[in-house]
């Protein structure tokens, strides 16, 4: 399918892989889309700044890139951002279509349903999108997919108006008469106020004078605040809503002016990085911010899992904003068919977005894919196909074809590029991932031979003999379960399981041995890495048991993030995960007990569950601890394991350094941290190569170090 992606300051139409549908989500062939000029030109306009610019127009990202290459080196963090760059982004965020396939968990939409979809990253500039149950309604049978298509901007719209809380007889002034202001004049008319409009546009003017307005006044030719306080008697208006995309704090500076003492001014546009204090203290104006299509945005509960808001509490969610949105186009109430100005289709959108640009720029752009065909079952068939046919490129005599599922930032940015240091070795046939777009530039920036949104593809294809799995924890099981049916090798990255009953899916595909059964492997890395190696040379010659002890300083994570829902597991399940292993591989032997100790917090920021003390016993005698806490210091080292032994200390510095106190270790130093994975992949071509039957990991080693992350949650 085509879809446009943003590169260098530039649009263009790509060919990718067409979504998977999710299972609470619907697959809709796109008829139109919306371009929002504001929102998207500037997008566009950022694409195309350098990175010296960037950095002067946004410090707080200048200072997320220092973290990142203290933590991962300047080498890795410069080619990762220059890949992002390269790889460019996808863009729109509103679009009409008809339904042509329902997850499992949808019941409300059916094959054929037209439907309009909001959300930026969803509702994006391409043929077909996966949109979730919260962000797609129906359309009414009046209203055509072009007028539908603007959907996402009526909501914005219509939440501005909710926010001003119009009444009979205000005056409410529309600061700036684009698409938002066009259509929330309409709408704050239907409500009862009394509507002027300004912008120093005439065209949008006069446009706004048939929509209603009583007075429409330009900043250029007369004296905006003088007018409205003679239209409003002396007192100034009730209300205004900003949507006006400036920089010049002196534009919001008159807005305010001309608001009366004690009034309303609801922000729905860009005003810049200044506010003058004065212009609200004074008459104690009510300074309200409107945020897009309203209660439910950003939200990835309501936007993603489709829980919605209780109507009684929460009576205009972003859902039911466009719903009423649409209602109003139905009724003719509002009327958006005289600000569409140009049609274009997905394949000329640089054309689209040039004439956006124009000194007569339309002020609505719509792109067009097409009108869905008469068997949608035949729409439906083609969510299957991938964006480039299989291609089998050269192959080196002994290298490893891999299929990856999942093309997250954790597997482009660490798993592909080791890959591609370990030059012979391995060669990535095919890439995956929820979206055709990611699954496309990942594929491209690693030579891949295709790329897919169907994990299915990747099952079936007799040129992989590997699939490297990176997807969220609450996929892995199934994943590797798939992949182990094909008849093909699997490293998947932890956790293993979120689970026992997950777990003992695998254990029973291995009953009986793993003789003639494909190679499993878990992206334990600490054992792997040339500190932990280095320490094993000497704890392996020990005369008496090991006693240990690790320092995990997680971090904090926000408790909504995905890493302690049903999606991650918890941070014991998904990351304490190494650590268990590591002590494994130093004593080479089962665990007898497991206690745990949790924090107990005194407010809910933070919780137990990754504020944990785990003691293992082994049943060579050996001991270890492990202190997991987000409570530390982010300036205290991630990482620090001490082991004990025979009057002799070794210590691993965030596998930076290691230090031998009563032996001497090899001097090994690193200024970032090198915790195994390059290692990692080395290891399991040795195993996959030999064709010995040899795992760089043991099965039974696999499962007790994930049943003891279970015995530590449950």
């Amino acid at each position: 399918m085509l879809q446009a992606i943003i590169k260098k300051g530039k649009i263009y139409p790509e060919e990718v892989p067409v979504p998977q549908v999710q299972e609470d989500s619907v697959l809709v062939k796109a008829v139109y889309s919306c371009i929002s000029a504001g929102t998207e030109i500037s997008s566009l306009q950022e694409a195309g700044r350098s990175l010296v610019k960037k950095a002067l127009e946004k410090p707080d990202k200048v200072k997320q890139v220092l973290e990142m290459a203290g933590r991962e080196g300047v080498g890795r963090t410069m080619a990762r951002l220059k890949e992002k760059l390269d790889a460019g982004s996808p863009t729109g965020y509103s679009v009409a279509g008809v339904v042509v396939a329902s997850g499992r968990r949808i019941n409300d939409f059916k094959t054929g349903d037209r439907v309009a979809c909001a959300g930026a990253g969803i509702a994006n500039h391409a043929e077909y999108i996966s949109a979730p149950r919260n962000l797609a309604v129906k359309i009414p049978p009046g209203v055509e997919y072009g007028e539908a298509a603007t959907v996402a901007l009526g909501s914005i719209a219509m939440q501005g108006v909710r926010r001003v809380q119009v009444q009979l007889g205000e005056f409410v002034v529309i600061f700036g008469l684009g698409i938002l202001g066009q259509l929330a004049l309409q709408m704050v008319r239907a409500a009862g106020g009394r509507c002027v409009g300004v912008d120093i546009d005439q065209r949008r003017l006069v446009l706004a004078g048939r929509f209603g307005a009583e007075l429409i006044l330009n900043p250029n030719e007369e004296d905006v605040v003088k007018q409205v306080l003679h239209l409003t008697g002396g007192h100034g208006a009730d209300a205004v809503i900003f949507t006006a995309a400036v920089t010049d704090p002196a534009v919001l500076s008159q807005a305010f002016t001309l608001t009366r003492r004690k009034g309303r001014l609801v922000m729905v546009g860009v005003y810049g990085k200044e506010l003058n204090r004065d212009d609200i203290y004074k008459k104690e104006i009510d300074f309200l911010i409107s945020t897009s299509y309203g209660p439910g945005r950003y939200d990835e509960q309501y936007e993603l899992k489709g829980l919605d808001y209780p109507y009684a509490y929460v009576r205009w969610t972003e859902g039911r904003n466009m719903e009423e949105y649409l209602r109003l186009l139905d009724a003719g109430i509002v009327d958006v068919k005289p600000i569409i100005e140009a049609v274009y289709p997905i394949a000329e959108v640089q054309k689209a977005y040039e004439s956006l640009n124009s000194p007569q720029r339309p002020l609505i752009v719509l792109l067009e894919y097409g009108q869905p065909s008469d068997s949608l079952a035949d729409e439906a068939g083609r969510f299957r196909k991938t964006a480039a046919p299989r291609v089998r490129t050269s192959q080196r005599e002994g290298e490893i074809r891999v299929g990856l599922i999942g093309a997250g930032s954790f597997a482009s940015g660490m798993h592909l590029p080791n890959m591609q240091k370990l030059k012979g070795k391995y060669r990535l046939q095919a890439v995956c991932s929820r979206t055709g777009y990611t699954a496309k530039a990942v594929a491209g920036r690693f030579q891949a031979g295709y790329s897919t949104t169907d994990p299915a593809d990747i099952f079936s294809d007799q040129d992989i003999d590997l699939v490297i799995i990176c997807t969220r924890h609450n996929n892995h099981t199934d994943l590797v379960m798939q992949t182990l049916q094909a008849g093909k090798h699997v490293f998947v990255e932890k956790p293993l399981a979120l689970n026992q009953a997950e777990l003992n899916r695998i254990k029973e595909f291995y009953a009986g041995g793993a003789d003639g059964k494909p190679l499993l492997t878990v992206g334990f890395n600490r054992r792997f890495s040339k500190y932990a190696r280095e320490a094993k040379k000497h704890t392996g010659r020990r005369i008496n048991p090991l006693f240990m002890h690790y320092r995990m300083n997680a971090g904090y994570i926000p408790l909504d993030h995905w890493v302690h829902t049903e999606e991650g597991g918890g941070r014991i399940i998904g990351e304490a995960c190494h650590i268990i292993d590591l002590f494994t591989f130093f004593t080479g032997c089962a665990v007898r007990s497991v206690a745990v100790s949790s924090l107990s917090p005194n407010t809910d920021s933070l919780s137990s569950s990754d504020n944990k003390v785990i003691t293992l016993e082994y049943v060579d005698g050996s001991v270890a601890t492990l202190e997991y806490f987000a409570v530390g210091s982010k300036q205290l080292p991630k990482e620090t394991m001490e082991i004990h032994f025979d009057e002799k200390s070794i210590i691993i510095d965030d596998y930076k350094g290691i230090k031998g106190y009563g032996l001497k270790v090899h001097d090994l130093k690193s200024s970032v941290s090198e915790k195994g994975q390059l290692e990692e992949l080395e290891a399991l071509y040795e195993c996959l190569a030999s064709g010995g039957g040899r795992w760089p990991i043991e099965l039974w080693d696999l499962v007790q170090t994930t049943e003891i992350t279970f015995m530590a949650v449950f």
